[in-house]
């Protein structure tokens, strides 16, 4: 499995604001990126591809990183997440990934919940 470094999010930021991102801490956004990999007694806390984008959305959304655009950052990088490991994004609806990434951002989802409406979008 191919996963998203620091510099690949920080370049995605770019494209997400459309400009330079002002970045409020380095540390949480390094946290948000690490998620998807975190083991527990040597197994994945997030078993499959999309459990670990769900786990990288959720972060990148909660955990405030930039002054502005966390959401749209946050999808950019699950879809490139998922896309360099061969799961494609580009048949949801944009209204789609809006309400998606809106219903995160607003109601505090557990990780069962976003996971379980990830992989219903991305089918």
């Amino acid at each position: 499995m191919s996963y998203l470094t620091l510099e690949d999010v920080l370049s995605l930021a770019i494209i997400a604001v459309n400009g330079e991102p002002l970045v409020r801490d380095l540390g949480l956004l390094g946290s948000a990126i690490a998620r998807p990999r975190t083991t527990l007694s040597g197994a994945d806390v997030y078993p499959d591809l999309i459990s670990k984008a769900a786990a990288l959305l959720q972060s990148l959304i909660n955990n405030h990183a930039l002054v502005d655009g966390n959401k749209r950052l946050a999808w950019l990088s699950v879809a490139v997440f998922l896309q360099i490991n061969e799961v494609s994004v580009l048949k949801i609806a944009n209204r789609d990934v809006v309400k998606f990434v809106n219903w995160v951002g607003s109601t505090n989802p557990d990780i069962e919940q976003i996971t379980a409406r990830l992989k219903r979008l991305v089918k």
